[in-house]
């Protein structure tokens, strides 16, 4: 099991302060050995914001208010990662790791006859895996990187020049990660006999993830176009397309390997019950047993803990550290799933014939139709969490009728008019100052979970996010540093996923119609669990429909930061971008809610710099080594 502490610092002493002989002639020890290394693996889970980096406690600035995917009180903005910046340095860090997984490598063999033939595989199988997970996390970043595979062994006063190795090609580098996870796929058990809880590795933990990386290798290859090569002509930033092909054909290999192993989670699904489709999607994050489930790291309380509730509850459900609402989905987001009520263009759909709000009696009577995947990713405005029903209103409206008018031109990004409006500027103020319906009825201006004008502690966009958080997690336990969810990195959806990419990419790229089929049956599949409208045919599909699909279901969970990076379409998605958001109101004339559509009110725009398609070198890396290239633009 992955043990973490809440700053991930193991009770173990590192190699250099302990003999081989005590770390690697005995069982415990090499558990020890693989627990700090596991440990420090380099995942974007509850603790990683791209602002504070890996395993940091507080994850304001979270990644979903980078990508589109959710708007943020704290991050206000496009970004690159904050490499280096307030824990766990990413550069140093990842060779740290390397040098470990080295060092266990080089040093095992030699106590390989105090094992059995088997668990010498399986450790260094491990090892491997481990190894390529770091090259991967490093290559995504930056490109090609230094290789080192074996350990360096300095002698004080002796020369450095040995220890200043040079960036590899970025194809020599992911042919690094595929090598590393092919020999863990050929060394590795079926199931891992040291923990089979899907916290440490098999060989089909290592298929999955070489599917995830050669998926990502093909698309540099297919769409980038920032190119750097050093001095002898090796292409430190992208790859030849030419070798898309090969890449694709890896990846989609390696998802193959995992069918009839693992399987997505239906164990409370109904094809003819919504509601149970929602409860399914919800309960997948959480049973410990489901068989969708492929790698976790695991959090226990008091040792190894996070606070993504804290952070992210609605306000109505604040915790005692204060914290609330952190990520509020986008209506961008809400509007790529199906059964909601959308104009030609694809938005949602507000206005009448007359161009008059549609109103509603309750606000969840909008989504009535939705697929239930959105309820379970989604709060939406007065839908049930924790038995409470959340309330997100922005404002009571006061006009007489109900053919109510737009309250802004279409596109406007000014405020709203004062006039015939009461709101609320904060909690306090909403509480204190309830308003007298006709019917002598009294309503507060904006919901519990708010929208409030002047304190963004409360559902900004309109939304709230359900996706992660504990439904059975006391409001008096909803606190930083406290909460145990498991993080699921890796997920049977994903690879079905990285399977049907790769294979239409291979099928866009001249490859057989079987693979055509085999990615629309793939997307069938996962729409058909999610409870959205089947697709027409396989050849109404196009990548986008795959894309679109792959932001949904993995949304969320870390993911999409990294697609819209390798399919190099973060600065056309964000290039002086506004985010929408859905303000509901309530018409205290009508009795009704409607709904707003609108870009986000604090107009934070959203500019993407394709330099940061490769990420700039820490400066210790380059003052270390002059060998060592800076990549274009810093």
């Amino acid at each position: 099991m992955i043990s973490v502490s809440a700053c991930r610092k193991i009770d173990i002493p590192p190699p250099n302060i302990i003999s081989d002989a005590t770390v690697f002639s005995s069982a415990a020890g090499i558990q020890a050995y693989m627990s700090r290394i596991y440990s420090t693996l380099p995942i974007e889970d509850f603790r990683y914001s791209p602002q504070r980096g890996l395993n940091f406690f507080w994850i304001i600035s979270p990644t979903p208010a980078t990508t589109g995917e959710a708007l943020s009180r704290d991050q206000t903005g496009s970004m690159q990662e904050n490499i280096g910046g307030w824990n766990w340095d990413m550069w140093s860090g990842c060779y740290s790791e390397i040098h470990d997984c080295n060092y266990f490598i080089k040093t095992l063999p030699a106590y390989a006859s105090k094992f059995s033939a088997d668990q010498v595989k399986q450790w260094l199988g491990e090892a491997y895996f481990i190894r390529g997970m770091t090259y991967f996390a490093l290559v995504k970043r930056f490109g090609g990187v230094p290789l080192v595979t074996d350990v360096f062994n300095y002698t004080v006063g002796s020369s450095v020049e040995p220890l200043k190795v040079p960036r590899s090609s970025e194809k020599a580098t992911w042919d690094l990660v595929a090598s590393d996870f092919d020999y863990a796929i050929a060394n590795l058990p079926a199931t891992n006999p040291d923990a089979s809880d899907g916290s440490r590795a098999n060989k089909y933990v290592a298929a999955a993830f070489e599917s995830r990386a050669m998926l990502y290798a093909g698309s540099v290859a297919k769409y980038n176009t920032i190119t750097l090569f050093d001095g002898s002509h090796n292409q430190l930033c992208g790859i030849p397309s030419a070798d898309a092909t090969a890449y694709f054909q890896k990846a989609y290999d390696a998802a193959k390997t995992l069918d009839g192993v693992y399987s997505l989670y239906l164990k409370s699904w109904s094809a003819t019950d919504k509601t149970a489709q929602y409860q399914n999607y919800v309960n997948l994050f959480s049973d410990a047993s489901s068989p969708e489930t492929i790698f976790v790291r695991e959090y226990q309380y008091p040792n190894s803990v996070h606070g993504y509730d804290a952070y992210n509850v609605p306000r109505q459900l604040i915790g005692p550290n204060g914290y609330s609402s952190e990520v509020n989905p986008t209506l961008n987001f809400v509007e790529m799933f199906d059964g909601l009520p959308k104009n030609a263009d694809g938005t949602l759909k507000t206005l009448d014939a007359t161009g008059h709000y549609n109103l509603y009696t309750n606000t969840m009577d909008l989504f009535a139709n939705a697929e239930p995947r959105l309820r379970a990713t989604v709060i939406l405005p007065g839908d049930v969490f924790k038995g409470q029903s959340i309330e997100i209103r922005r404002g009571i409206y006061t006009g007489a009728g109900t053919s109510i008018s737009p309250l802004l031109p279409s596109g406007s990004k000014a405020q709203y008019p004062t006039a015939n409006l009461v709101t609320a500027g904060n909690n306090d103020l909403n509480n204190s100052n309830p308003y007298t319906l006709p019917g002598g009825g009294l309503l507060k201006p904006a919901g519990a979970s708010g929208i409030f004008t002047g304190d963004q502690t409360c559902a900004i966009s309109g939304f709230s996010i359900r996706k992660w958080l504990d439904p059975n997690l006391p409001t008096a336990k909803v606190l930083e540093n406290n909460e145990a969810q498991t993080w699921i990195e890796m997920r049977y959806a994903e690879v079905l996923l990285n399977r049907a990419e790769a294979a239409y990419e291979l099928y866009a790229g001249g490859g057989s119609a079987s693979l055509q089929t085999d990615a629309f049956t793939i997307i069938d599949q996962i729409r058909s669990r999610a409870g959205a409208i089947p697709l027409v045919s396989a050849g109404a599909m196009t990548i986008d429909t795959i894309r679109k699909e792959r932001r949904k279901e993995l949304s969320f969970e870390n993911k999409t930061y990294w697609d819209l990076k390798r399919w190099h379409v973060f600065d056309k998605e964000q290039n002086g971008t506004i985010y929408r958001i859905l303000m509901p109101f309530y018409s205290a004339q009508a009795g009704k809610y409607f709904f707003d559509a609108r870009t986000d009110e604090r107009n934070d725009v959203y500019t993407y710099d394709p330099r940061w398609y490769y990420e700039q070198l820490p400066g210790e890396a380059i003052s270390k080594s002059t060998n060592v290239i800076q990549n274009p633009g810093y």
